[in-house]
């Protein structure tokens, strides 16, 4: 298999030089394209208020990502609700609490945050007394929120604030690709919604990062090639450099 030209399905960077993939090019001079596959939708403060969705009736927010960040402070805006400075923030990793300074003053909030969101659950079983507003995605997560916060006997309730659908792809010829890389289920939707008639031939290599994706493309019907992160690649550069240099070996044992 000979790897001339591979698609990433992620935006594009503002400078590619700047990136791991630029090593790649030089060295195996092969051509890599960024193509974004999924696009973001806010659902609307009238779809939540369908829902009896009542940002008043919440003591803290549990925030998963920066995107549900965003999306979260959006709609109270759209609904004219006033964020109490007493309310409650409960995210998943630091790098999203420190997000937060975007919308709020950081050091005058209540602001709680852990690596996982199974010891963020750990963390606010000490806060049982609040009313947990959980904004999220119309994805499903490979992590059971909605058992942990249950099991947890934590007074919460869940709505989804933005949708992720499929990208206009119609511009990309996927014929030209010899490598295919994709980063989330998402992508995988996203290329049959767009290119219901694509056949992954023995041409075209598929590469996966993160368990959900790679069940994804096997449930989609399509061979998976190489993946990560693994022991021997813990990122995606390296698991595209690897697959390429044992398809060279294998060339040359021809």
């Amino acid at each position: 298999m000979k790897i001339k030209s591979i698609l990433l399905s992620q935006p594009k960077p503002a400078d590619v030089a700047k990136t791991p993939y630029e090593a790649i090019i030089k060295k195996y001079n092969v051509n890599i394209e960024f193509e974004k596959f999924i696009k973001l939708e806010g659902v609307s403060a009238s779809d939540l208020r369908q829902e009896k969705v009542k940002f008043n009736d919440f003591t803290a927010v549990i925030l998963t990502s920066r995107n549900t960040i965003d999306h979260f402070f959006r709609i109270a805006k759209e609904m004219r609700y006033t964020i109490p400075e007493d309310l409650k923030y409960f995210c998943v990793s630091e790098t999203t609490a420190q997000y937060l300074q975007h919308y709020v003053q950081y050091r005058k909030r209540k602001i709680f945050h852990e690596p996982t969101f199974a010891e963020l659950v750990g963390t606010m079983k000490k806060h049982k007394e609040e009313k947990f507003f959980l904004p999220s995605s119309n994805l499903v997560t490979t992590e059971d929120h909605d058992g942990m916060l249950t099991e947890a006997k934590l007074d919460y309730t869940k709505a989804v604030v933005f949708r992720t659908v499929s990208a206009d792809l119609s511009h990309v010829d996927i014929a030209k690709y010899d490598m295919l890389v994709f980063f989330s289920p998402a992508g995988i939707d996203s290329l049959k919604e767009n290119f219901p008639n694509f056949v992954q031939d023995e041409n075209v290599a598929i590469g996966g990062f993160g368990q959900s994706t790679c069940k994804a493309i096997t449930d989609a019907g399509f061979t998976l090639n190489f993946s990560a992160p693994t022991p021997s690649c813990p990122s995606m550069n390296m698991a595209i450099e690897e697959f390429i240099n044992n398809e060279i070996k294998k060339a040359k044992k021809k």
